[in-house]
């Protein structure tokens, strides 16, 4: 049965197009969802397909060799018709597949779950999915995880034409700050024979010094206070950013990733002191603190689990701990996450898009990162941000 059209196609091929990721070479962060997918579902085959408006396209594949296919044979052309995951127990016995020639060929496909991809403005984009040969249903954990997965590829899609922009954006920042820097220095050096004219015009007694000298002299002072003030407020550039609450947004982030930690047995505790206000993109900020909270998911061992703390100390701060035993102990996932985004060069091979990605981010907002490690403490990634002040 050819699957029926959404009515928003028209939006929804704009924002797919937008995205520029179709027909592009296959990336690691893709392929380990899907992985991730099959794993946890125990399916032999998982996809991430994306709907063209005649076609269906996989970023990435596992298990199965077809890369594309008509539109009209997707099943997951069905499943962006619905906000949820979509379950098909048995393809033979359901009347929208049953002529489908992927299920009537002999070991064709029986089950199908298909969670839909759908962006921050609502727009379902494709679905990833897991296949299998024999008729099965899945668990209330698995359809959950399968649902976070999903979550996670739609951020690696909506902060792919952000890297760029965002890598431009903080290094145009570096810029700005050292010129500020400059400026603050000759400022610096103008206040001194400024202070002294000032204190000269304004002795009594001296009448060759007239005084609109005096004004002038008080008017160039506060015109420079000014200038430094408004360069110093220059905001980041590349993002929409307003106040928000750090805390709030820590706790949506690990809740998005909470499915994924359940279904590998990974508990994860956060920890929120709230108001914790900084100036932020909200959506693109909670994106990157998911994506990386679902690295540390996916790189922390059976039996580990992982503690997020969110609140105002000195700065408004971020911690991601690892508890270990010894110093030299320190989990694969924060050194991994250091490696990837702080330490190896972007064009360096295996350098993890999605990570270096997110450190974009991070460093569009002004956010510092460093690693501790406390004996019997274990290590943890610390990120603070500058307050929101006025």
């Amino acid at each position: 049965m050819r699957p029926p059209t959404p009515s928003d196609e028209a939006e929804r091929l704009r924002a797919l197009y937008e995205l520029r990721v179709l027909d592009t070479p296959p990336e690691p962060d893709f392929d380990d969802l899907a992985a991730l997918a099959s794993g946890i579902c125990h399916t032999p085959a998982a996809l991430i397909n994306l709907v063209d408006a005649d076609r269906q396209w996989s970023k990435a594949r596992l298990g199965l060799d077809e890369g594309e296919i008509p539109r009209e044979l997707s099943f997951c052309a069905h499943a962006i018709l619905g906000n949820d995951v979509l379950v098909v127990p048995d393809a033979t016995a359901d009347p929208r597949f049953t002529d489908n020639p992927f299920v009537a060929r002999r070991r064709g496909i029986r089950f199908y779950a298909g969670a839909p991809l759908i962006t921050s403005a609502g727009q379902a984009l494709g679905a990833l999915c897991v296949i299998d040969v024999t008729p099965r249903r899945l668990a209330r954990p698995q359809v959950k995880a399968l649902r976070a997965l999903s979550r996670q590829v739609v951020i690696l899609l909506e902060l792919r034409p952000f890297a760029g922009l965002l890598t431009r954006g903080a290094a145009r920042l570096r810029e700005i700050e050292r010129y500020v820097d400059d400026v603050g220095q000759v400022v610096g050096r103008w206040r001194e024979p400024l202070g002294r004219l000032r204190a000269s015009l304004a002795t009594p007694g001296n009448p060759r010094l007239p005084d609109t000298l005096l004004a002038n002299a008080g008017l160039l002072r506060r015109i420079v206070d000014d200038l430094l003030a408004l360069v110093a407020r220059l905001p980041p550039a590349g993002l929409g950013q307003r106040e928000v609450d750090l805390s709030p947004l820590t706790q949506r982030a690990a809740e998005s990733v909470r499915p994924i930690a359940d279904a590998k047995r990974i508990p994860v505790l956060c920890t929120t002191v709230t108001p914790t206000p900084v100036h932020a993109d909200p959506v693109r900020l909670e994106q990157a603190l998911s994506h990386l909270l679902f690295h540390a998911v996916k790189r922390t061992p059976d039996g580990g689990r992982l503690e997020v703390f969110s609140g105002l100390e000195s700065e408004p701060t971020i911690r991601i701990r690892s508890p270990g035993t010894v110093v030299d102990d320190r989990p694969d996932l924060l050194r991994h996450f250091y490696e990837e985004a702080l330490v190896r060069p972007p064009d360096t091979t295996g350098a993890e898009p999605g990570l270096r990605t997110v450190k974009a981010v991070f460093d569009a907002h002004r956010a510092s990162m460093a690693l501790y490690d406390r004996p019997g403490d274990g290590t943890s990634l610390h990120l603070v941000f500058p307050a929101a002040r006025g």
